[in-house]
């Protein structure tokens, strides 16, 4: 099998249609195609086999597309370096993963070429942005892509061959890669053509704003393969994100919570004309009811959502529009839920023991599919901790309703345990979401002498709040058992978020626990 034929027969259906647009640059079908090829043979040339790997650590631009498709057309894996990782840690990737070849743009070019100096490995730089005066000699991209040749490349792998080395942002500990195979790409690609509200097509404007690195760019096999058109944004803003949804009339995008709390808040959305989207997506982290409520009042009845993670490749659980829409109107409770099982994904929820739990009952989410990761790069001890009889371990707790619909509520190492009872940090934060002048919130356990945890809620305010402590707890406690409310809340500027734009619980929670003798996890 070759993923990258899918390109080619784009380029041959539709040569002369936008595939690609991000800055002042766009690239056609048959333009990206070209480019991929020439790249593939440059690579092939250089020596490069299945099996080896090519990094790439740099903010969004085009020709990291060139270089995604270039690699599935060599058989060759992918290693995506988040942007934002220090020197330390992209060292300690490049002597972990086979890679021989990586690809920088100017604003790492230090980051980089350090890396590759700690690693020792004899990695290959390549810079998208050379520099003249550079005192050491660096590949250029431009130079490496001359070196191809135009002659289409197609390197045959099986489908249980790795195809990209999906890195963990680090949040828990040390940086861990799901091996994500060529079959578990393409079964991800069927998966969003199968369905009503993803499947794209020659009229689709997808705009990602995220890193496409990383989940945002999951879906650019798909794209490609329907004929639709990618719009990247360099850099994030809730700004540049309207700007473009209204200048370029998108029709489909993916935010996480963290953005669509930005789009919300920025002065002016409603005023704007968003009316050329179809399908609003969002992901990445949970949710809480009322911002999806909000989310339909400015968008409209085409808002999402998905759950997945990097052991999954994609989504494994969907809720609809049509879902979200019943839930704003008819069905409350839908609106806590993260779908169902998404096309030929099976999930189960599941005690300790591995028995699978009633409806209503709390468990560990435990998925299996075609797209599901079987291992962590050279970890034989997690991988046989997470990957089990065929089903991914996900970590995650929740319930699943009596028609399928899955409730997340927490992960099981951020699950307060207070007086002997179990709280879930996200309901307590769907419940403070409520609140009109809240406009991001993470909740934490904290020590606690009586209880051993105690609730605490930090929470950023919308500007010109006067919201208080007492208010906030009286507030959940309208809302919430006693027990679940906050027993004390801390007001501050702005949360911590990681490196892929969630908010960092475990920043957030460090500070209490820095005195105590005994964590709670």
């Amino acid at each position: 099998m070759n993923l990258g034929t899918y390109l080619a027969r784009s380029a041959r259906y539709w040569p002369s249609q936008e595939a690609l647009i991000c800055g002042n640059r766009s690239w056609t079908y048959a333009q990206l195609d070209a480019a991929a090829n020439s790249m593939a043979s440059a690579l092939v040339g250089r020596g490069l086999r299945p099996g080896d790997a090519v990094g790439s650590l740099a903010w969004n631009r085009g020709e990291l597309v060139e270089v995604e498709f270039a690699l599935y057309k060599a058989g060759l894996v992918r290693a995506p370096i988040n942007a934002r990782l220090g020197r330390g840690e992209i060292a300690h990737i490049l002597r972990y993963a086979p890679i021989r070849v990586l690809i920088f743009d100017g604003a790492h070019r230090e980051d980089a070429l350090a890396a590759i100096d700690a690693a020792g490995t004899g990695c290959l730089p390549v810079e998208l942005d050379p520099a003249p005066d550079t005192a050491r000699p660096i590949t250029s991209y431009a130079d490496l892509l001359a070196e191809g040749g135009a002659t289409p490349v197609a390197v045959e792998v099986g489908e249980a061959d790795p195809c990209v080395l999906n890195f963990t942002s680090g949040s828990t500990g040390a940086l861990k890669a799901a091996v994500q195979t060529f079959g578990n790409r393409l079964a991800n690609m069927r998966k969003l053509l199968m369905s009503d509200e993803s499947r794209p097509g020659p009229g689709t404007r997808y705009l990602a704003c995220g890193p496409i690195t990383h989940a945002t760019g999951m879906g650019l096999l798909a794209g490609v393969f329907g004929g639709s058109t990618t719009h990247i944004l360099p850099a994030w803003s809730a700004q540049a994100f309207l700007d473009a949804v209204e200048k370029e009339r998108i029709t489909t995008t993916f935010l996480v919570p963290a953005m669509l709390n930005m789009v919300l808040a920025q002065p002016g959305a409603v005023e704007r004309d968003l009316s050329s989207l179809t399908s609003v997506r969002i992901g990445g982290a949970p949710v809480s009811p009322q911002r999806l409520r909000d989310a339909v009042a400015l968008f409209g009845h085409v808002v999402a959502q998905g759950y997945g993670l990097g052991e999954t490749t994609s989504v494994v659980a969907a809720m609809t529009s049509q879902d979200i829409a019943r839930g704003v109107t008819d069905d409350p409770e839908l609106l806590q839920s993260c779908g169902r099982a998404a096309y030929d994904t099976e999930i189960r929820v599941v005690d300790e023991a591995g028995h699978e739990l009633g409806p209503r009952e709390v468990g560990e989410v435990i998925v299996r599919g075609p797209d599901c990761v079987r291992e962590y790069w050279q970890d034989p001890g997690l991988s046989a901790e997470t990957f089990r009889d065929g089903w991914v371990h996900t970590g995650d707790l929740a319930w699943m309703r009596e028609d399928g619909f899955l409730f997340l509520v927490d992960r099981k190492k951020d699950m307060i345990i207070s007086g002997g009872f179990n709280i879930y940090c996200t309901e307590v934060e769907a419940a403070l979401y409520e609140h009109p002048a809240v406009r991001e919130v993470c909740v934490v356990g904290i020590p606690d002498e009586k209880w051993g945890e105690a609730v605490k809620a930090v929470v950023a305010v919308h500007e010109g709040s006067a919201l208080t402590e007492a208010e906030l707890i009286e507030f959940c406690a309208e809302r919430l058992d006693r027990l679940k409310k906050p027993r004390s809340v801390d007001f501050t500027d702005e949360l911590p978020h990681n490196r892929n734009g969630k908010i960092d619980r475990k920043a957030v929670r460090e500070p209490f626990w820095a005195d105590a003798t005994r964590r709670v996890n």
